[in-house]
């Protein structure tokens, strides 16, 4: 048998398990639904979504519609008869009429009911979870709620960042997403528990601001908030190489302890921190020990 799907994702993590579903024998994509083309970067350059392009190079047809609702869509779906509708950060709920075409399933980069909603990866490093996972589930109307179908569960190492964390959890998906569909007549759908139900935002710049008065939280943020948007001081500072020294001796938040190598060693109020690079505003990076010598600071001081 081979089961006819319409996809619907936007992101990498998305590109990915359409990849593997395109690559499944069993499997047979038949249309993808995506996330309009965006504005990119500084020069705002008009970028299509990475599903959009993958899609694109195998001849799949692509819909991107600025909602599901729009004129023609919920037909085109109805028109495919498709035996599931499979949904990977696509960035748009689903309304009733699309939900009552085939089950749709999809695939939550967390183990809900924890981290419902925009961020979960980057949440689970925050929070310094030692455990993570992907949740395939059949979708209802409301913001990732429905039944559960089945979980990869994944150990985060301590040093782990969000990076290589996604590609983790993207291979779990990807693997995750065949077997609920290869064994969906078995599965016994199990409802969330909403008493464990925990939800999280969209990141925003502001978010990476850090102030140095918890080592351990800091570093949580530096490992969630690799890439976008990074760590830095509410004076613009940026600070990179990061690890964790220790975790509850009290200091002065940005005191300069010491040097490794080319790197500083920085207090914060509870513990510390090993800093590689530090890159002040609109200037570029350099060795912390740079940094902090070529501006006369010395063990003690601040380092802003």
């Amino acid at each position: 048998m081979r089961y006819k799907i319409v996809y619907m994702g936007t992101p990498h993590y998305a590109r990915e398990i359409l990849a593997t579903l395109i690559e499944a024998e069993e499997m047979d994509v038949r249309l993808v639904i995506t996330q309009p083309d965006r504005p990119v970067g500084r020069k705002k350059v008009l970028t299509p979504p990475p599903v959009k392009v993958l899609a694109g190079e195998e001849g799949i047809e692509v819909l991107q519609p600025n909602r599901l609702s729009d004129e023609g869509i919920v037909e085109a779906i109805k028109a495919e008869v498709p035996d599931f509708i499979v949904v990977a950060a696509f960035g748009q709920l689903l309304p009733k009429a699309v939900l009552d075409i085939a089950p749709c399933i999809n695939l939550h980069a967390s183990l809900l009911p924890q981290y419902r909603g925009a961020s979960p990866v980057q949440q689970s490093l925050l929070n310094g979870d030692k455990v993570t996972g992907v949740t395939s589930m059949l979708m209802e109307e409301g913001l990732d709620t429905g039944p559960i179908l089945e979980k990869r569960v994944f150990e985060i190492p301590e040093n782990m960042r969000l990076h290589a964390l996604m590609q983790q959890l993207t291979h779990d998906a990807c693997a995750l997403t065949l077997s609920t569909i290869r064994n969906f007549n078995g599965i016994t759908p199990e409802p969330q528990n909403e008493a464990e139900a925990s939800l999280c935002k969209k990141i925003r710049k502001s978010d990476g601001e850090v102030d140095f008065a918890d080592a351990e939280l800091l570093y949580n943020k530096y490992r969630a908030f690799e890439g976008w948007p990074g760590i830095f001081a509410g004076n613009g500072t940026k600070f990179d190489e990061m690890s964790l020294v220790e975790r509850d001796v009290p200091h002065h938040p940005f005191e300069l302890l010491g040097f490794e190598e080319d790197s500083a060693i920085v207090g914060c109020g509870k513990g510390s921190v090993r800093i590689g690079v530090i890159q002040p505003a609109s200037k570029k990076a350099v060795p912390a020990r740079a940094y902090c010598i070529g501006r006369g600071i010395k063990v003690g001081d601040s380092i802003l």
